[in-house]
């Protein structure tokens, strides 16, 4: 389809190249598109005359964002040096003033981040503006409307409302205020502002409509701002919590909240559903209700990222920087052993990776047992520096997996219930839902997916066929503790493994559930338990004792391991293909490099683990001894690309062949004019112990650039 671009000549840079046919424009708020000069029918250049603030920067309405088509969130001015904080709690604000504060913040954040709110305070205070780098002057809490004298000049007005017949009149000014620059208050509230000097108009006035309860409510916004809404989030939000309202109205999203198990209120959310993408858009917030909210977005194919109580999206999403994934480490021969894994959850939900895990992961137990630590993949969007953060002090013992059940909380089958919301009738919903899983388990290096609560056979067919990056699946094994579900394996490579205990309470509770096992080991092959602890109750200064209580049920003969090994393992012992670059007894050799050999598969794809050729000419190659024969099924190749990096470094034309002794050796696979981060091929199965990739031409500065290698194959 043939594009047409607006651009604005004050603002607007415009970059043709004889060798890219691309074009790079940069657009009045500072983000830049690229797209290929052969989809572009004509360019217009606008009037330079915009709405500007005191900074010079123009005055953004919600339908102006710059909202790339893959990503959750639209691409934000990268923040000012100096942000304007507000400890709200300190300052003893109402609810309805929280609400009107985080409403000014995303209205001023979508033109260019400036404020930041506390609200939550279960962290430090420091913790998430430090390692955003962000430089912050703090409002006075006995005056905190100077922040509204800040920053009128970018609002039209007010909504005014009243909660007396019924409190979800906040959600529809929230709603009404994003779309219109406007400030949600009551007249409280606007009293307090006329006293601070800040006489605005009531641009729409709601204290004279009549309804008083939510389905008459949410019915008047559907039928008077819907279509004005954008489609491609939608905040489902408490009224009386404001934390997300900041990206609400930042994005200018319908804020509601109904619950699915009322008949009338589930028949309106689904309206909103319907109108929206499966696999580009999503809910932010929670439901009043969590199986009956998940499961009926997700008869929709849509996600649900479960933010009740996260803070500061619209300045923590503006920080835009590459998730550093960091080297996975290489696993020890299989033995036969009890292979045991532990899940420590509750991270699907953003607002608990924010506050409750930051405090979790400083206990001194972690590290000296192997936890695997569920977390949100809808960060690498959301704030990608809290990825970062908690890659930054992992010890080699912390594994990040998701959380249910992918990106974003799906449910395809409610075990609670006995129902499918992924049923036989929608199945074809759930695909695209795991395209974006897929996209987003790679952007944050996460190879391993809590299902909650189970899943058919075609919905196992879905993630196969859908999610390559996934290393295993696992299954909640809800209050089944005589009749446990059963391990699968899904396309003769995916494997499917129930959680049992599922959200134990306690060390005791998961000795007790993998003893039912370790009492059979007879040590003549591997076995495999997994289990999963509520991180509320047993955090790793607890399980850690699961290490001396595991040795005395059969001594030496279990070892506690990551998700990764242990999926690598399991498919390893069953004769499955697995990733056997991650054998440490795996020998890495290359042509010149100026990086260490073995960043070429050692896991991560991120800048400063890249393999990079010594020389510029466009060559190089690097190669992989086993040390043994397998049977290669699949290879990929992750480029430059796939570390955040310019798509022009890629390397464009190379050669993957496999050999036996390391003198014969035969093509498995040719690439030439490449383009994509990630070269991803299945082959028919050879016996090799060596794999070798040849670049004949890469990046556009002439040097070859690696992220990573990934080899898969079995006995």
């Amino acid at each position: 389809m043939k594009k047409i671009f607006l651009l604005a000549a004050l603002f607007g840079a415009l970059q043709l190249t004889a060798q890219q046919p691309t074009m790079l424009m940069k657009l009045t708020n500072g983000a830049t598109l690229r797209t290929d000069v052969s989809e572009v029918e004509k360019i217009t250049f606008a009037d330079s005359t915009y709405n500007l603030n005191s900074s010079g920067f123009r005055i953004l309405e919600a339908d102006e964002l710059c909202w790339p088509d893959d990503r959750l969130l639209p691409c934000f001015l990268q923040p000012a040096p100096t942000i304007r904080s507000l400890d709200m709690n300190a300052a003893n604000l109402s609810n309805e003033e929280r609400i009107m504060f985080c409403t000014l913040q995303g209205i001023v954040n979508r033109t260019r981040p400036r404020i930041l709110l506390y609200n939550h305070n279960e962290e430090p205070q420091s913790t998430w503006p430090t390692a955003h780098s962000l430089k912050t002057t703090a409002i006075s809490t006995s005056s905190p409307y100077t922040l509204v004298k800040l920053f009128k000049e970018e609002i039209n007005g007010l909504v005014l409302y009243s909660n007396e017949l019924t409190n979800h009149y906040s959600n529809l000014a929230v709603t009404i205020a994003g779309l219109d620059r406007l400030l949600p208050v009551t007249a409280e509230i606007r009293e307090k502002l006329v006293r601070n000097g800040l006489n605005l108009p009531v641009v729409e006035d709601l204290t004279q409509l009549t309804m008083n309860n939510a389905l008459a409510v949410y019915n008047y916004l559907y039928e008077n701002y819907w279509s004005r809404c954008n489609h491609r989030l939608l905040i489902s939000e408490r009224p009386t919590i404001p934390y997300v309202h900041d990206i609400g109205a930042a994005c200018g999203s319908a804020c509601i909240w109904l619950d699915p198990r009322n008949t009338n209120e589930r028949v309106l959310l689904d309206k909103m559903l319907k109108d929206m993408t499966p696999g580009r858009d999503f809910v932010l917030g929670w439901y009043p209700e969590e199986r009956s909210g998940i499961g009926e977005a997700t008869k929709y194919g849509l996600s649900t990222v479960p933010a009740d109580f996260f803070e500061n999206t619209s300045i923590y999403s503006a920080v835009n920087r590459a998730v550093k994934i960091y080297p996975v480490p290489k696993r020890p021969k299989l033995e036969n052993k009890v292979y045991a894994a532990i899940y420590i959850s509750d991270g699907d939900n953003i607002q608990y990776c924010q506050h409750a895990m930051a405090k979790i992961y400083e206990q001194s137990g972690r590290g000296k047992i192997a936890l695997n630590w569920t977390i949100s993949p809808s960060l690498a969007d959301i704030s990608p520096t809290m990825l970062n953060y908690y890659y930054r002090k992992a010890t080699a013992n912390d594994c990040f997996v998701s959380g249910p059940s992918g990106m974003g909380y799906a449910m395809p089958y409610d075990a609670h219930n006995s129902r499918y919301y992924a049923s036989a009738s929608n199945s074809k919903l759930l695909v695209p839902y795991a395209q974006l899983t897929q996209r987003y388990l790679e952007k944050a290096g996460l190879r391993v997916i809590t299902i909650w609560d189970d899943i058919s056979a075609v919905q196992r067919r879905t993630y196969a066929d859908n999610c390559p990056y996934l290393y295993g699946l696992t299954i909640n094994d809800w209050e089944r503790q005589t009749g446990r579900l059963t391990s699968r394996v899904q396309s003769n490579w995916l494997p499917i493994a129930p959680l049992y205990p599922c959200y134990a309470n306690g060390v005791d509770v998961i000795t007790d559930f993998f003893n039912r096992d370790i009492k059979n080991f007879k040590g003549t092959e591997p076995m495999f338990i997994t289990g999963q602890a509520t991180v509320w109750d047993a955090g790793p200064d607890k399980l850690v004792a699961l290490k001396n209580r595991l040795d005395e049920l059969s001594p030496g003969n279990v070892s506690i391991v990551r998700a990764d090994h242990w999926f690598s393992y399991y498919n390893e012992a069953h004769h499955l293909p697995f990733n056997i670059t991650l054998l440490e007894t795996m020998e890495i050799t290359s042509s010149p490099t100026r990086t260490n050999v073995k960043y070429a598969a050692d896991g991560s794809p991120s800048e400063g683990y890249i393999w990079i050729s010594q020389t510029t000419d466009g060559t190089g190659w690097v190669q992989l001894d086993f040390k043994e024969p397998f049977k290669v099924s699949r290879f990929v190749v992750r480029h430059a690309e796939a570390a955040g990096l310019d798509a022009g470094l890629n390397s464009r034309d190379f050669t993957v062949e496999t050999s036996l002794d390391g003198v014969t050796w035969q093509t498995a696979g040719t690439f030439t004019g490449n383009t994509s981060p990630v070269t991803d091929a299945s082959i028919t199965p050879v016996q090799a112990q060596y794999l070798r990739v040849s670049v004949t031409n890469g990046g556009t500065d002439g040097y070859v650039r690696i992220g990573d290698i990934e080899v898969y194959g079995s006995h």
